[in-house]
């Protein structure tokens, strides 16, 4: 049997971090080690307990989150940080995972993508989750840094949005005013990032990334 994942929370509203601890207690395999509500304290956390993932809100009293990312790298260089907030924006979100995240969701997440992101994040080094808006996932991916091979371009993500719901590679050729060609060809690539080897696992995956959380997962058709 597997070592549990070790986490502290780091959040300054007493009733969301309670709540937090009590919905991450129910998870058999997660072991919440402590929590926090600044950022220097999530810092001393890290250097302290050496936690497997630490979970980290962004406004807190103390250092930004980016130095708190930075500084836990320096303090504990196993611990990976998962940012859980409601700030929904790409350049935050760029900034955070340039700064050393290893995931970033909003707090409007659901517990099975918070689960996911957690136990990514503690067991696969160098996968990076996002559980975010369309908007923000797409306007992430237009920015000027990629995110390890998981990271969706915007015409990427946008194909793979019309293929959860439903369109077949013509149609999504016509919405588009690109060629079907064109189309198998970013498929290609969304399968290589995405590991997978159809578009129903795809879609499957991004979903259960957190990738495409406002997309229907719907029956599709046609031949990538």
């Amino acid at each position: 049997m597997s070592s549990p994942v070790r986490i502290v929370v780091a959040d300054d509203h007493g009733l969301f971090r309670a709540g937090l601890i009590e919905l991450l207690e129910t998870v058999e395999k997660f072991e919440v080690l402590g929590d926090v509500a600044t950022g220097a304290a999530a810092v001393a956390a890290a250097r302290e307990l050496k936690p497997d993932v630490l979970i980290l809100d962004v406004e807190m009293p103390g250092p930004g989150a980016q130095s708190v990312i930075q500084e836990v790298a320096q303090a504990s260089a196993d611990t990976r940080v998962v940012v859980l907030t409601m700030h929904d924006d790409p350049d935050l979100v760029r900034s955070l995972i340039d700064a050393g995240a290893a995931g970033y969701l909003i707090k409007s997440a659901s517990r099975d993508e918070l689960v996911a992101a957690i136990t990514t994040a503690a067991r696969a080094e160098g996968s990076v989750l996002l559980a975010v808006s369309r908007s923000t996932a797409v306007g992430f991916g237009r920015g000027p840094q990629d995110v390890g091979t998981g990271l969706l371009s915007a015409r990427e993500f946008e194909i793979l949005s019309l293929v959860a719901a439903a369109k077949s590679n013509r149609e999504i050729a016509r919405k588009l005013y690109i060629s079907e060609a064109t189309v198998k060809r970013h498929l290609a690539n969304v399968y290589t990032k995405l590991d997978a080897s159809s578009r129903m696992e795809a879609v499957q995956a991004a979903n259960a990334s957190g990738i495409l959380t406002t997309f229907a997962l719907g029956k599709t058709t046609g031949d990538a």
